[in-house]
């Protein structure tokens, strides 16, 4: 039995695609005293545990973004640390990933992480490719508007007629192409920021925002509940009445 108590109030209304933006292992770590690279370990165990907690309540589509393509400026002692770190998240979450019927997809830059880091993502990819009841977009050397650049040099180098262009077909070229929910209802974002740094540009545009005071190492299913609950009391009209 799941040891987090996930029950929801009748008639309550997940997201069917949550986004989470992880921030604050290298604060919670220097709040205690400890090496960032500590702040990252708890911050992994949090990953995994708060995605299964997504799977049991039931919510469809999950994006986590672990590194963005502004982080390559940090040290490159810390950017080893987070692709070692990397590489066995992803194994982690292949192993629920299979379990629960999770397809796991790779978004953002694949030619510039390590080449064994990529071998593990497309290794995650090829092995979920068939599941069908839930997806999990894990975004690593990820940016929103890196991302658009990618989709408007595609569709030139394509020679798309710039008259028949619709979202329909921008959307079609996103990292998020094909998916049955690709655009995010709720945003997650921890450590109090209140900024989306440019995460999923195109597809936030009718998002809700959730910003968690606490730190992601201090994020726990409990508080994801309690943003899932807020996100269920709001009004969504998407520009209509």
């Amino acid at each position: 039995m799941y040891k987090w108590d996930l029950s929801l109030p009748p008639g309550t209304k997940l997201p069917a695609h949550l986004a989470i933006i992880p921030d604050g292992n290298r604060r919670w770590a220097r709040s205690r005293g400890l090496p960032t690279f500590e702040g990252h370990k708890k911050g992994f165990e949090v990953v995994v545990e708060v995605t299964r907690a997504c799977w049991e309540m039931g919510i469809h589509t999950v994006s986590l973004w672990f590194f963005s393509t502004e982080n390559w400026n940090r040290s490159k002692e810390e950017i080893a640390y987070l692709m070692k770190i990397y590489d066995g998240l992803i194994k982690e979450l292949l192993k629920d990933a299979k379990k629960y019927g999770v397809k796991m997809v790779h978004l953002g830059r694949k030619e510039k992480i390590p080449e064994w880091l990529a071998k593990t993502a497309q290794k995650a990819e090829e092995e979920t490719k068939r599941a069908r009841k839930h997806i999990l977009n894990f975004c690593l050397d990820y940016g929103g508007h890196d991302e658009i650049l990618r989709v408007t040099k595609k569709m030139l180098k394509e020679k798309v007629d710039p008259n028949k262009l619709t979202k329909e077909t921008f959307g079609s070229y996103l990292d998020t192409k094909g998916q049955l929910h690709p655009y995010p209802d709720l945003i997650i974002r921890t450590s109090s920021e209140q900024r989306l740094s440019g995460f999923m540009s195109w597809q936030n545009a009718y998002s809700e925002f959730y910003f968690e005071q606490d730190h992601f190492p201090d994020f726990n299913p409990a508080k994801l509940k309690k943003a899932i609950l807020d996100y269920s009391r709001r009004k969504r009209r998407f520009g209509g009445n």
